[in-house]
């Protein structure tokens, strides 16, 4: 077990995206949840849903997961060339909206946990809202 959920979530999708599988599941949080909705947003990923899986021995309750049905093209090259994660457990990165800048020239975005939400380095200039970035996605 990580101390890491977010950068493990990364990893899945990365690693997934390498084999060229189709869909990748990683256990259910509600901040993994919006930052996949994000992705599938921006169109980085083909879709995101909720599924609980079969109940485990000693369990009262079926666990919740994300399957993410990861995107590619035809040539099957994945729709994410790398995703960075910035603000860790370790270090937190905070920055106001005037210092968030564009990720790759504007062909990338970071995602962005605000007082508002998570969104999109793009929708926290425009509402002028900073806050903790947690990844690069290009």
């Amino acid at each position: 077990m990580s101390v890491d959920p977010i950068s493990d979530m990364f990893c899945a999708i990365k690693n997934a995206q390498a084999v060229k599988k189709e869909t990748v599941d990683i256990p259910f949080s509600k901040m993994k949840f919006e930052i996949a909705k994000i992705l599938e947003k921006e169109g980085f990923i083909e879709k995101v849903e909720k599924i609980k899986k079969k109940i485990q021995k000693g369990r009262k309750k079926p666990k919740p997961f994300l399957r993410i049905k990861l995107k590619y093209d035809e040539n099957k090259i994945g729709a994410i060339s790398d995703i960075k994660r910035i603000s860790k457990p370790g270090q937190r990165i905070y920055l106001p909206y005037k210092r968030i800048k564009k990720v790759k020239g504007g062909y990338g975005i970071a995602i962005i946990s605000t007082s508002k939400g998570i969104m999109t380095d793009k929708e926290a200039r425009k509402q002028k809202v900073g806050g903790e970035v947690i990844c690069e996605v290009w």
